[in-house]
Parts: C-alpha cells; sequence; structure tokens
C-alpha cells in the first residue's frame, strides 16, 4: 500500500474542507485517474442520443445506407468507449474510496495511541469506535463519488452545448432548470445535516454505554445491576431511534427529490422538444436525440444530488475525526533523547520510593490501587510522573524513550486475534528460541501444547479460548519476551495456582537477573524470590528491605504478606 495511505502526514484540523483537500492533495494521482475515465464514460453516455438522431436522419429518413451504417459504427464505438472507460473508472473509484476510508483509520489510530489517557477523558469511547466503523465509510465516499461528479458536469455542458446548438429554448431549459432543481434541494440539505449529526451524537453515546456496559458486565451481575444498565440502554436506544426518525423523513425527501424533480424535468425537456418538432425548428432524429437527453440528463442530476448527500455525510465525520485529533496528548515529546543508563536506580518522589537498578523489586501495600499508582509513574501511563531514571525525570524525556526503556504490565493485558507467535513478538522481530523461553519462564507451555499448530496456533479475540490463569501468563510470557530494560508487573500471577506462582517467582528472578524489575504483588511465594521490596502506606514509602527482613521487624508488613498469604 502507497506511503501516503499507510503513514500520512498531520492532517488540518481546522474545518471539514481542509481535511477534505488534505486527503485528495495525497491522493491526487488516482483522483485524477478516476476524473479522466469519469469525465470521459460519461461523455460517452451523453453522445450515445447525439449519434442516434444524426443516424436516423442520415440514415433512415434520408434513406442513406452508408449514412446509416457509418452511424451505427459510430455508436459501436461509443459503446466501446463506455464499457472500457466505465470499467477503468470503478476501479479507480474503488481506489479512492479504500484510500480515503483507510487513511482515516490510519491518522485516528495514530491519535488514539499517541494521546494517551487524553482521549477517553475527553472523548466517549462510542465516538472513537464509530470513527473506525462508520465514519471511515463517509468520508471515503466523498472520494469514490469524485470521478462521476466531475463527469457529470462536464456531461451537463455538452449536452447543453448541443442543445443549444438544435434549439435555443430546449438548451435553455436545460441550462435554467438543472440550477434551479439544485436550489430546490439545499432547502432539505441543511436540515438534513443537522438532523445527521444529531443522530451521529445520539449513536456515540448509545455506542459508549454498550462498551461500558459490557466492560463491566461481571461487576452487575455481582451487584445485581443488570436491569438498571439494561433499562438506560433501552432509554438511549430510544434517542437514537427518535433521532433517525427525525432523520429519515428529510432523508425520504431528498430521495424521493432525486426520482420527483428529475423526472419533472424530463417532462419539460421532451414537452418543450415535441413544440419545436411541431413548429418545424427540429427533425424526427433531433426529437429521438433531445428525448435520450431528457433521460440521460436525470443520471447526471442524481450523480450531483449523490454528492451533495455525501458532502453533508463527509462534514459530519471529518467534524468528529478532527475532535479527536485537535486533543492534545498527556505525553508530550519533550526534550530530543537523552543519554541515560537504563540499569541506574528510579527513584519516585511522589512517594518517596527508590527502586534499585538491577534487581528485582516488589512494593507492597494494603491497598493494591497505591501500587498501582507507583507503577504508573513507573511507566509515565496517564498522570503526571514525578519518576527520575538515573536522576533524569521520565517527564523530560520524548515518550517514545520512555516506551523503550519502561514496560509496564498489567493482570489484564489483552490478547487480540491472531496467531501465538503474533501475539508473543507484538510485531517486533523476536526469534521462536526467545519466544519458548518466554513461555517457559511464564509457566505457559501448556498453552502452546493446547495449541494443534503450536507457535502458529490461532488466538481468539481476547483469549476467549483460554482460562483466565492461561490469559495471565501469556500476557507474561510477552513482556518477558519483549525483554524491556524496566519491567514493571501489577499482580502477574492473581489468577493461578499457588504451586504455579511459586514456579513463576523462581523463573521470574533468574531470567530478569540483571536487569530492573518491578513485582506490585502481596503474594509471599513471589516476595521471597526478590531481592528488594518496597513497603507503601497511603501512598508513601515507610519501608524497604529483604522480604524476610521486614517480616521479622515490620508488624505493618507482617500483616498485610500473612494476610495476603492467607488468601492465596
Amino acid at each position: 500500500m502507497k506511503a501516503s495511505v499507510l503513514h500520512p502526514p498531520a492532517p488540518p484540523t481546522s474545518t471539514p474542507r481542509d481535511f477534505l483537500l488534505w486527503g485528495a492533495r495525497l491522493q491526487w494521482r488516482t483522483l485524477a485517474g478516476g476524473l479522466v475515465f469519469g469525465v470521459a464514460w460519461m461523455t460517452s453516455l451523453a453522445l450515445v442520443p447525439w449519434a442516434i438522431g444524426r443516424g436516423l436522419d442520415a440514415g433512415i429518413v434520408a434513406d442513406d445506407r452508408q449514412a446509416l451504417l457509418r452511424w451505427a459504427l459510430i455508436l459501436v464505438a461509443l459503446s466501446a468507449v463506455i464499457g472500457i472507460t466505465g470499467a477503468i473508472r470503478h476501479w479507480f473509484a474503488v481506489q479512492n474510496w479504500l484510500d480515503g476510508a483507510f487513511r482515516t483509520i490510519v491518522v485516528t489510530d495514530e491519535a488514539v495511541t499517541s494521546r494517551g489517557q487524553e482521549i477517553a477523558r475527553q472523548i466517549p469511547v462510542g465516538d472513537v469506535v464509530s470513527v473506525s466503523s462508520t465514519d471511515m465509510e463517509r468520508i471515503g465516499g466523498v472520494y469514490d463519488t469524485f470521478a462521476r461528479f466531475c463527469g457529470a458536469i462536464v456531461s451537463y455542458v455538452v449536452v447543453a452545448v448541443l442543445l443549444l446548438r438544435q434549439s435555443v429554448t430546449t438548451g435553455l431549459v436545460v441550462l435554467i432548470g438543472a440550477p434551479v432543481l439544485l436550489g430546490l434541494l439545499s432547502l432539505i440539505i441543511k436540515p438534513l445535516q443537522r438532523r445527521q449529526a444529531q443522530q451521529r451524537e445520539e449513536s456515540g453515546r448509545l455506542t459508549t454505554l454498550g462498551t461500558d456496559t459490557v466492560a463491566g458486565l461481571r461487576i452487575l451481575r455481582g451487584i445485581g445491576g443488570e436491569a438498571e444498565f439494561v433499562g438506560r440502554y433501552a432509554a438511549q436506544s430510544q434517542h437514537v431511534r427518535a433521532a433517525g426518525v427525525r432523520v429519515a423523513g428529510f432523508q425520504a425527501a431528498l430521495d424521493a427529490s432525486q426520482t420527483l424533480l428529475p423526472g419533472l424535468f424530463v417532462v419539460i425537456v421532451v414537452w418543450t422538444g415535441a413544440r419545436s418538432v411541431l413548429s418545424g425548428e427540429l427533425s424526427v432524429g433531433e426529437l429521438v436525440a433531445f428525448y435520450g437527453y431528457a433521460t440521460f440528463m436525470v443520471f447526471p442530476l442524481r450523480t450531483v444530488t449523490e454528492m451533495v448527500e455525501k458532502s453533508i455525510r463527509f462534514r459530519v465525520a471529518a467534524g468528529k475525526v478532527m475532535s479527536i485529533l485537535r486533543i492534545q496528548s498527556d505525553h508530550p515529546a519533550g526534550k530530543a533523547d537523552q543519554v541515560v543508563d537504563p540499569s541506574a536506580d528510579l527513584s519516585d518522589p511522589a512517594s518517596g520510593a527508590r527502586i534499585p537498578g538491577g534487581r528485582l523489586t516488589a512494593v507492597v501495600s494494603a491497598r493494591p490501587e497505591d501500587s498501582a499508582e507507583l507503577a504508573g509513574r513507573l511507566g509515565r501511563l496517564g498522570t503526571e510522573s514525578t519518576v527520575a531514571l538515573c536522576e533524569i525525570p521520565l517527564a523530560e524525556l520524548p515518550i517514545r524513550q520512555v516506551r523503550d526503556l519502561v514496560l509496564v504490565n498489567d493482570p489484564d493485558s489483552r490478547l487480540f486475534s491472531g496467531t501465538l507467535r503474533e501475539e508473543l513478538s507484538t510485531g517486533q522481530a523476536i526469534d521462536d528460541d526467545r519466544l519458548l523461553k518466554a513461555l517457559d519462564d511464564a509457566w505457559a507451555r501448556d498453552v502452546l501444547l493446547a495449541l494443534p499448530d503450536g507457535l502458529d496456533g490461532h488466538v481468539e479475540e481476547k483469549g476467549r479460548g483460554f482460562s483466565g490463569g492461561q490469559r495471565q501468563r501469556l500476557g507474561l510470557a510477552r513482556a518477558l519476551a519483549a525483554d524491556p530494560h524496566v519491567l514493571v508487573l501489577i499482580e502477574p500471577t492473581s489468577a493461578v495456582d499457588a504451586h504455579t506462582e511459586a514456579r513463576i517467582g523462581a523463573s521470574l528472578a533468574q531470567s530478569r537477573r540483571g536487569r530492573t524489575t518491578v513485582v506490585a504483588t502481596v503474594s509471599p511465594l513471589l516476595l521471597q524470590h526478590t531481592d528488594h521490596v518496597v513497603l507503601l502506606e497511603s501512598g508513601r514509602a515507610i519501608a524497604s528491605g529483604r522480604h524476610a527482613h521486614l517480616v521479622r521487624d515490620n508488624a505493618a508488613y507482617r500483616h498485610i504478606v500473612l494476610r495476603g498469604g492467607d488468601s492465596e
């Protein structure tokens, strides 16, 4: 695929018009190709009535067989041109649609992945989902219709010129009537645009509500809140339905107008042409040609109204895309890459914790959210980070450099659809031996053995075919395979049995030897394999040292760990 589609430059976020022109510049070659063949295709269609009329007058009315054969051959040639240019125009139309739609997905995905949690704080999840599922089609649709729209304009001019040469009155009817029709359609277009925007808003809220409900379904069942959320979803569905009904009225009026108004236009043109024949201004062949012109004119007029309709949908969709693109990242780029020692100590002034470099450190807290917040600061996730590495604040490093240095793995690591090899390597060039070792260190070899094709075995979306413990161990294996300089694990064994947990603790200490590793846990089966432990209370570090020493000398630590051990 072209670089302008896979890696497009930053789009403008000022107006939908600027966004449209930005995309047009990036795919101007296919747009130009579609324009050339679209104009050739529709102009050839417009010339068919002209050729038929001339053939009737010169061949049949004048009883000239040679003229009849000549015009018949011209019709055959026009038919061949129509077939060839129509097929090529359609190819360009599909290519333009795909480029415009996929580029929208690319820039939206880049914005979502680079803006961090700021996206979720400012825009409902449903709006983000709708961009990839609906809005990208509407944006691609404008580029798809562009070639036919240009062909419609040119063919309209060609027909008008032919009509004016044969009958000034009928030609003026065509030239004046078409803009009048478009003016009548504009009375419907403006309110339709407003109602489509309202429906898009309500649909986005419904998608957000459904996404939140599904994500918290287990919790809802636990507290018996399904009925409440079903009621909310039903109420929002009614809002979407009502908005859809409001759109449907104007949409039906527009669709009906696309048939009714061009039809009336045809009647007027034919009536005018018939009067011209009776007055002797037109011949029989020219009357037949006029009827063909009038019938043909329905096609470009419908194409113009289709372009107007898709432009409305484009404005609404582009507005949603640009609202995402306007959000500033909560991870500013910062300074250029700096030279840091990844094996140096990590310090967090917010909690007073110090993580020794090159060692396996555990973070223990009676409140799991305190440990998770410290882990988030260590990886510069979501909130402002005060953590420093090698005495250099992470906030002053480019986020890309931070991501290269630190990897944070939570207990609910998401699995995606694909092969097990793709799942573990995450797009990196990691050899099979390293992947297998990561599976062994995470004690997830049973997952590999359960797949008939091994590393090439298929993983279903979200790992539905695996148990909770298997999914958690695969997430851990993926983190170990990445082999980051600093690995932060949040409750990596919360879903596995005690026997497997003890084995994972021993493997983790061995496989990460010499690398900085932080584990947020209260499990003594993991703590016994650590080199260093930091105890948090109310988010502040109140003690640190070896696990065995803290168990013996610190009552608060002993209470947390023994209670955690009893609950395993």
